[in-house]
């Protein structure tokens, strides 16, 4: 079922049956899909290079703008090479397809994303999965290798349903040197480290084993995926990903303002800070009034409601204080509220969405989604936004 539309406005608010609401759903971090530079590169971009190059770009559909674009990320990144994909969806596709006969056997983290497990079919190579961001389970279905496998670990790097990050040095630890990690930090990228770096930086491991892909709808607010790697499995996925060689890239437009937003978060470094100042703020307050919010890096708090009754009870509070209830229903459960503290709220509309959530004394269920100690009915949340 699809839900219910939205009309974004004003950045940071929505209209919602008439209403403007404070809108603290999606993942767009720092808000760059209507920042004024951004929106103004597109206009530009659809004026100067139309909207699209109509064909791959291994023959006639390269153009110089993805080559500005991938080199912005490598040094935004810090990485040898970056590879540019259509979406981010299919970016973990290019990847697995370039790999494909390269690894005996594939590891995947139970609750990663659904495109990190479709990717890994195109391994052809046997898979399993281990338990949600755990190194010692990690650890033991390692030791049940043979000691001659060549081993692929999958994963998210930070978990946008309740801001966890997965332990890279840990799993790194436990793997034998020939082991690779692949790390799909979609909303890792640019929200987490000191610059931006993702879960790659956060975890203060190095890049020698690790690849990493990200989607630039998240934190850079646009449109695409890329990969960022070395230049030799860079050249790889050029020679050998089908999906890369059939497939249209991502519209000038769309490129051209990517490019605008990677520039601008390069720059404005304080809008990382200031997400983690309103997010560490929200998580104070809500801590001060007897929640229990676990100390997870990303800026996003969960809620589960025990049933349909408190979920309804917790919506009806946040409209009360002018807050968009962002309800996450999937399968036969009752759903989750997400809330995404960005650089861009106001200490207004934080304070009205902390009102709502301590206004009821009863208490809420405020969990780490996923952990090794979720209740039975984390079980059918979804794996990612």
């Amino acid at each position: 079922m699809l839900a219910e539309p939205l009309q974004q406005v004003d950045r940071t608010y929505v209209l919602h049956r008439g209403r403007k609401l404070s809108y603290f759903g999606g993942c767009d971090y720092f808000r760059l899909a209507s920042h004024p530079k951004v929106m103004r590169a597109l206009r530009v971009g659809a004026e100067k290079f139309g909207l699209n190059v109509a064909a791959s770009r291994s023959t006639t559909g390269n153009h110089v703008l993805y080559g500005q674009l991938e080199s912005a990320l490598a040094k935004f990144f810090r990485v040898d090479a970056a590879l540019v994909f259509s979406n981010g969806y299919v970016t973990n596709y290019g990847v697995c397809q370039s790999l494909a006969g390269e690894f005996t056997h594939v590891l995947i983290d139970a609750r990663s994303h659904s495109s990190v497990s479709d990717a890994a079919r195109f391994l052809d190579c046997p898979n399993a999965t281990f338990h949600h961001r755990d190194a010692n389970d990690l650890a033991a279905k390692v030791r049940r290798l043979n000691s001659r496998a060549k081993l692929l670990v999958i994963t998210d790097g930070m978990y946008s349903h309740d801001g966890s990050v997965a332990p890279l040095r840990e799993y790194l630890r436990v793997l034998p040197r020939s082991a690779m990690l692949l790390v799909d930090d979609a909303h890792g990228a640019g929200v987490l480290g000191a610059q931006g770096g993702g879960a790659i930086e956060h975890g203060g491991v190095g890049r020698q084993r690790v690849i990493q892909t990200i989607a630039l709808s998240k934190a850079f607010g646009c449109y695409g995926g890329a990969v960022l790697c070395s230049r030799k499995l860079r050249d790889r996925i050029i020679e050998r990903s089908r999906l890369f060689n059939g497939n249209t890239p991502l519209p000038l437009p769309f490129a051209n303002a990517a490019l605008a937003s990677v520039q601008l978060l390069e720059k404005h470094p304080q809008w990382r800070e200031r997400m983690n100042a309103n997010a560490a703020w929200v998580k104070g307050a809500l801590r001060s009034a007897g929640r229990e919010i676990p100390d997870h890096p990303g800026p996003i708090i969960s809620i589960t409601p025990r049933d349909g009754a408190e979920a309804k009870r917790l919506s009806t509070r946040l409209l009360k204080h002018a807050v968009f209830p962002s309800l996450i229903r999937y399968a036969d459960s009752d759903g989750h509220f997400r809330f995404m503290i960005s650089s861009e709220h106001t200490r207004a509309q934080l304070n009205a969405m902390v009102a709502a959530l301590n206004s009821d004394r009863a208490p809420l269920s405020v969990h780490s989604l996923g952990d090794a100690t979720a209740k039975r009915s984390l079980s059918v949340l979804p794996k990612q936004a």
